[in-house]
């Protein structure tokens, strides 16, 4: 774990071009904190968690780190915004046990206590067309005997439905994601061809695998699905343990990541977006910004696919076209405000209506009386671009159905937040469009849950990139990395 990391060690050299220089803060020198002699530096474009990741990372080894973000804000696309009094997140997320390296991260930042785990796993879910409660639970007996008396009790699935699913998890489990021929294959095949009947694709597979992936089982490659179902499910007995923060993913993802990077000695700049990138004769990499320029020995490129594509110079990977291949997946959030409280539970899955997953977010946002809910709609092609009052008409009385303590209640708040582009869409053949961190230009590496992590767009993915970026630099630079998340390699 991170404990308390050096403090900032300089600021890449800068040329002033036009306009006002951007602002820099004295330090010692890397060459002081490693006995080198020399100043090492790198520039960081991006500041989701991905590139607040790989600045973290340099830093803490002592490279002057720049970090460059066109947003106001850090924190990519898990991030907050006031309405009137409420905080409110963009969008759910939450993150398991298995989920190491945003661990790593919110320790790094001192977040931890802010986005508790759960002791054991225990999702409610409830099915609307039958009126009646289940629950996903573990035990605490070993892998596969965990989930064993939970499914074994799951009312949403027969008897027969629960001993198919319980063949096609031990066939899952001998399968080896990263096998390039399970990328070729989509997970919904693969689950008829084991048995798995539509009633328990939706009422399990799809119940994880949607809010997952960003995808039904049809529309996702095999490889992805059975990383998230191996390493969440059928790894260890805890680790799809829930957690995620009960306060706006603003004060993590930006609030303290700020404070984090500033006392690393990271230069942030915000509201500042790179236009060019070009290696000199001199071997250092040249950033455009409007107004100036960057002057580093490395760069990390953690923005999506898109703009990478269209700022990695000529040669720096092969095929670079692939990147504009990497579709993207949206999702919907609907918000509500209620007079009183609905919901007595912090969260809860629903099947057998629209309705995916609802959360409680009434203490997180500020909210003094009544209760805020929030609900994270995965693979919401076909509603992202939906009116609010035709979302409001097919969403109120859903939510009526599932809470019966809904009926009677004023809705004092109604809206909705749209990622058009929250992901990339893992559908089957994706992998092979992933680039890795290394390019072919000496200096520049990728970072972004897009890159090859073998994850699907999660936090943890993003994580994960930024510090295989990082450790890929450090290396070349023959600087130390143990102080780095280990497993992410």
């Amino acid at each position: 774990m991170a404990g308390n990391p050096p403090h900032g060690l300089g600021v890449p050299d800068c040329n002033r071009r036009k306009g006002k220089r951007m602002r820099q803060h004295d330090s010692r020198s890397a060459g002081e904190a490693d006995g080198t002699g020399e100043r090492a530096s790198a520039v960081v474009v991006g500041g989701g968690l991905a590139g607040v990741t790989s600045a973290l990372a340099l830093a803490d080894a002592g490279v002057e780190v720049t970090l460059l973000e066109g947003r106001p804000r850090l924190g990519g696309l898990a991030f907050s915004f006031q309405r009137g009094e409420l905080t409110v997140d963009n969008g759910q997320h939450v993150y398991l046990r298995c989920c190491t390296a945003y661990r790593w991260f919110l320790d790094r930042v001192e977040g931890a206590h802010l986005a508790p785990l759960q002791d054991r796993l225990d999702v409610p879910v409830l099915d609307a067309g039958r009126h009646r409660l289940g629950r996903l639970r573990r035990t605490a007996l070993p892998v596969p005997l965990h989930l064993a008396a939970s499914l074994a009790t799951y009312p949403h699935l027969s008897l027969a439905e629960r001993a198919a699913v319980g063949r096609a998890a031990l066939a899952l489990k001998g399968l080896d994601p990263a096998d390039p021929a399970l990328d070729n294959q989509d997970f919904g095949s693969w689950l008829a061809a084991h048995g798995q009947s539509e009633r328990a694709i939706e009422a399990l597979w799809d119940l994880v695998g949607v809010a997952t992936l960003n995808a039904v089982a049809g529309d996702a490659s095999l490889g992805l699905a059975a990383m998230v179902f191996k390493t969440g499910l059928l790894s260890e007995p805890g680790a799809a343990d829930i957690g995620w923060a009960r306060v706006p993913l603003g004060d993590l993802h930006d609030g303290l990541a700020r404070k984090a990077l500033d006392s690393a000695g990271v230069r942030t700049e915000l509201r500042t977006r790179v236009t060019s990138l070009s290696r000199q004769e001199n071997g250092r990499w040249r950033v455009e910004v409007p107004g100036e320029s960057v002057e580093a020995d490395c760069v990390v490129l953690a923005v999506p696919q898109a703009e990478a594509h269209d700022l990695l110079p000529d040669g720096a990977i092969d095929d670079p076209d692939r990147l504009l291949a990497i579709d993207t997946a949206p999702i919907l959030n609907v918000h509500v405000v209620y007079d009183r409280k609905v919901l007595k539970q912090p969260f809860f899955a629903a099947l057998g209506t629209p309705v995916q997953w609802v959360f409680d977010r009434t203490e997180a946002s500020g909210l003094r009386t009544g209760q805020y809910l929030a609900l994270s709609q995965s693979a919401a092609q076909a509603e992202i671009d939906a009116p609010v009052a035709a979302l409001r008409e097919r969403y109120l009385p859903e939510l009526e159905r599932l809470l019966p303590a809904a009926h009677g209640a004023q809705v004092l708040d109604f809206f909705v937040t749209r990622e058009r582009t929250a992901t990339f869409a893992p559908t089957p053949g994706v992998g092979r469009l992933r680039p890795g961190a290394h390019t072919h230009a000496p200096g520049l590496h990728l970072a972004g849950a897009w890159t090859a992590t073998g994850w699907p767009a999660t936090m943890e993915g993003a994580v994960r990139s930024g510090i295989t970026a990082a450790r890929a630099i450090l290396t070349a630079l023959d600087r130390p990395h143990d102080h780095l998340f280990e497993e992410a390699a």
